[in-house]
Formats: C-alpha cells, structure tokens, sequence
C-alpha cells in the first residue's frame, strides 16, 4: 500500500512538473517572439517585396513599412487610382522603387499577367494580404442568395494565396531564400458560426502556410500565417484603437518583429493573449457563444440597413 502510494505520489509530482516546465517555456515563448524579436534584414532575401491588397489598412501598411527599409515595392490591388497614389507616394517619400499591377482578385485568369509582370525581378518577399468578409454576419444560405459570393470569396480568399506562392516560390527556393506572409485571421482559431464561409477559407490560409513552412522551411524559406483580430481597418468597421484593437501601423510594426519565430504568429501581443484564451475554450462553447454574438451583431446590422434604407 505505502509503495502504490509512493508511486502515486511520484506520477503526480512529475506531471506537476510537466505542466509547470509547459507554463513556462509557454510564457518564455510569448516573450521571445513578442517583445525580443526583431525585424529580418529583408535586403538579405532580395530586393523587391510584393503585397496584395496594398492599398488601403494593414496591407497599405506592410508597403509603408517595407519600402522604409529600403524594400522596392509591388503593388497588387484592383483599383488603378489607388495603385498609383499609393505608388506616387512611396516612390516620393521612400526613394523606392515600384510597381503597379491593377488586377481583380475575384477572377481566375489574373495570374498570367501578373507573372509576367514579375518576370525577372529579385523577389524577396511576398506578402498575402488580399482578402473579403461578409458584409455582417449571417447564415449561409443567405449569404449564397447572391449567385457571385461564394465564387468571389474563394478566389479572392483562397485561391490568390495559393496562386500567388506557386509563381514566387520556384525563385525563392532557387536562391534559396524567401519570406511569405499569409494573413489568415482569427476567425480561423475557432469555427465562426453565421461567418462561416470566411472562417473556413481562413483556417486553409493557417493549415497551407503552415504545411509550406514545413516542406520549405528547410530550404531557406519562411512562410508564416498571420492570424490578427481586429485591427482599425475598413473591414473591421473599427475606427477607434485601442489595447487590443491596434491600427494597422502598430499591428505591422509588431507582426514585421515575429518574421521567423514560428509558423504561426498572432502578430501584435494582445491578440496574442486573446487567441490563446480562445484556443483553450472547448469547440462546443466556443460555438454556441460565438453564434449567439454573431446573431446579436446581424440583428444590429439590419436594423442599421432598414433605417437607412427609411432615411433615403
């Protein structure tokens, strides 16, 4: 009896230990990548960093920051004006330089052109940042009523990460050297309820990135999803920032300081404290309480669109 006891005892103390070793090699983690890392030398990966999306919030962002230091600039968006006003700008203020690509990432026969748009230029960095949400949340059903969505949100969220990497990886893993950024979001930690097409396109950007970090890593190659929560962009609708809501300029400053330290990064800390906790709720309540928000924040939606719709 004494020794099923002692036995008992000694299991115990060495799960104990376990789980403070895990705790503490947890927090030393978060420190490290958060708060000690630094920014790469991105010059060492080549000279020209493109960017989907780099028009406006986070992805305009990454451009500012990246042509900061030194980076020549590809700009892929939809909007030409935009392209070149951003463009104009960096060239300006930055001394870089740049190139516009205005292509709609919603179609499928794009990548050609962008290919040969990029054709011969040292590419050290891609950035994935191109992306589209629901307008609000809302069932699914309702959302496929409009006969273009699904299709849109697919190419625009899936398919361009997927397309993108096949044309700049070949190079990279020639010289190899290369970094990628996939922006996934959040709503991939957990299942979103009434986002629910968003959700899931967003967990393939998290899963892909992570199995090319796996495959290339090995070859000089970082990819690495980017999984933020709000930050004050046009598709958060979040105007004011706050501890946990960075603007898309403090977001990037942190997110560029993570490069390199894990296949997934949280980009800013208090996001990084914010998943964590949500990745510890059990699936089942995660999605009973995220269906019942996402049904708060629809009603509120509709109500605003009806009183708009009065006003006219």
């Amino acid at each position: 009896m004494t020794t099923s006891c002692c036995c008992f005892e000694t299991v115990s103390e060495v799960i104990a230990a376990g789980v403070l070793l895990n705790f503490l090699w947890g927090c030393w983690n978060f420190i490290s990548v958060y708060f000690l890392g630094k920014a790469p030398d991105f010059s060492k990966y080549g000279k020209w960093s493109i960017i989907t999306g780099g028009t406006d919030g986070i992805g305009l962002a990454f451009a500012k920051k990246l042509a900061a230091k030194g980076q020549n600039i590809v700009l892929i968006s939809r909007n030409a004006e935009k392209l070149s006003s951003v463009a104009t700008e960096l060239r300006e203020k930055y001394n870089v330089e740049t190139k516009e690509i205005a292509v709609d990432f919603s179609k499928t026969d794009i990548y050609e052109k962008i290919g040969a748009e990029i054709k011969g230029i040292d590419v050290g960095t891609l950035i994935n940042n191109v992306g589209v949400s629901y307008d609000f949340p809302d069932w699914f059903l309702n959302y496929a009523e409009n006969p273009d969505a699904i299709g849109r949100m697919m190419a625009i969220n899936v398919n361009s990460v997927v397309k993108m990497v096949e044309l700049v990886m070949p190079t990279m893993v020639a010289k190899k050297r290369g970094i990628i950024l996939n922006l996934s979001s959040g709503s991939a930690i957990q299942p979103t309820p009434l986002l629910s097409l968003y959700s899931a396109s967003k967990q393939f950007v998290d899963c892909f990135s992570k199995c090319l970090n796996s495959e290339y890593g090995g070859e000089g190659i970082i990819v690495q999803s980017i999984v933020p929560l709000y930050v004050t962009t046009k598709m958060s609708k979040i105007r004011r920032p706050s501890f946990f809501v960075p603007t898309p300029e403090k977001f990037v400053s942190c997110t560029l300081k993570t490069i390199g330290s894990s296949r997934r990064s949280y980009g800013y800390f208090a996001h990084a404290i914010q998943e964590k906790l949500f990745e510890m709720v059990p699936e089942s309540l995660f999605l009973w309480a995220g269906k019942q928000m996402s049904i708060g924040i629809r009603a509120k939606s509709l109500k605003k669109r009806d009183q708009a719709a009065k006003g006219k």
